[in-house]
């Protein structure tokens, strides 16, 4: 299985990346970043609201991979008023030069306020990608019909538990590439018992036939954990595959009605 994405503005994503939402700053976030760029990961996902920024960019400097092999996300925080002067701080908080994906967080103010500065971002060189997290089908239909650079990545809440299926359709025939925060359920749903018994049957852990599933249904997936052997087992993840009725009970999990919705309770 290919183990990046081509997104519609030509750049490559990879379909795995450490999530660290709710890590700490400081030893916590840069061990766990640290753990996974050993393990393989090339991709890193923080945001600017997490205030981890500082800790991601240290565990990449002192880690000894090149800084062009590795993927880093950020994220605006709409509460603020400029994306151009935010993204900036981030720059200088990871101590990078360019972030390579930036992410309006959600959409609050309104789906179009921040997009203006983000594609000035993006024409600055300081992000070679743009996108969003937590739109839904009407409020990227606002961003699109701007005009100029459209998103190429909407980062929402996916799992079979919260199976968004009219989102991702919309999404995909967009270019759009989804990604998948909060695969795991933020650990609630490793124990349900049909996943255990899938995971039993193919001789993997929960999480990574989650994260599997992610995969065969097309998107980004970014777990968390902060435990070592999670970090990599999670990643090993690209030498089996699950069956078609595997996947068919995975997606009967859903408790969505396959939604078009991003969040069932915005927090904006």
């Amino acid at each position: 299985m290919n183990t990046v994405r081509k997104l519609a503005d030509g750049t490559e994503i990879p379909l795995l990346g450490l999530g660290v939402w709710q890590v700490g700053d400081g030893r916590e976030c840069e061990d766990a970043v640290r753990w996974a760029l050993e393990a393989g990961y090339r991709h890193i996902d923080t945001a600017q609201v997490y205030g981890n920024e500082e800790s991601v960019g240290r565990a990449i400097r002192d880690s000894g991979v090149a800084r062009e092999d590795i993927y880093i996300t950020t994220k605006f925080a709409p509460a603020r008023r400029d994306p151009v002067a935010e993204l900036e701080g981030s720059l200088r908080r990871l101590g990078v030069d360019q972030v390579d994906l930036y992410l309006v967080h959600w959409p609050q103010g309104g789906p179009t306020r921040a997009w203006a500065g983000m594609q000035r971002a993006r024409e600055r060189g300081l992000a070679r990608s743009i996108g969003v997290s937590n739109f839904d089908v009407g409020e990227l239909a606002a961003v699109i019909a701007l005009g100029g650079a459209a998103p190429v990545v909407n980062q929402i809440q996916f799992s079979p538990f919260e199976y968004r299926r009219a989102l991702q359709d919309v999404c995909e025939r967009h270019d759009i590439a989804v990604e998948a925060y909060s695969p795991l359920g933020t650990g609630r749903h490793l124990g349900d018992e049909a996943l255990a018994a899938i995971a039993g049957r193919v001789g993997r852990t929960p999480a990574q036939v989650l994260i599997r599933w992610s995969l065969q249904r097309g998107l980004i997936v970014l777990p968390k954990s902060v435990h070592q052997d999670r970090i990599a087992q999670n990643f090993d993840v690209f030498g089996f595959d699950l069956g078609d009725d595997d996947l068919a009970a995975l997606d009967a999990l859903d408790r969505t009605g396959g939604t078009a919705t991003a969040h069932e309770h915005p927090w904006w």
